[in-house]
């Protein structure tokens, strides 16, 4: 069962920009309300998707440098990365039906 990956600023490339598959990182933190309902979802994504796509979880208020780099002004902000790009960005809390529908597209 696949879990969400721990992401830092010092692993940030190495885990995300050059993963080989698709990565969304969830940018939270531990006194954000949202970011804490929105993660058991993202725990079923990730067993429901592995080895499609790889979920990373980066602690903004840890990890301000990365945060910054992206212009997450407010979390629980989504990105997903493909071939080391941004695709996509999700603020605020989504169901899961949402989040997958903005992310299948980019799994193939």
């Amino acid at each position: 069962m696949a879990k969400p990956i721990k992401v830092t600023d010092k692993d940030f490339d190495e885990l995300v920009v050059n993963a080989a598959g698709p990565v969304l990182v969830d940018f939270w933190a531990e006194w954000c309300g949202p970011c804490k309902m929105i993660a058991p979802v993202l725990e079923e994504l990730a067993t429901d998707l592995d080895g499609k796509l790889t979920i990373g979880k980066l602690d903004v208020d840890h990890n301000q440098n990365t945060a910054m780099a992206f212009g997450v002004m407010s979390i629980p902000t989504l990105l997903l990365f493909k071939d080391g790009k941004q695709v996509a960005r999700i603020v605020g809390y989504q169901q899961k039906q949402q989040l997958m529908s903005k992310i299948q597209p980019h799994l193939s």
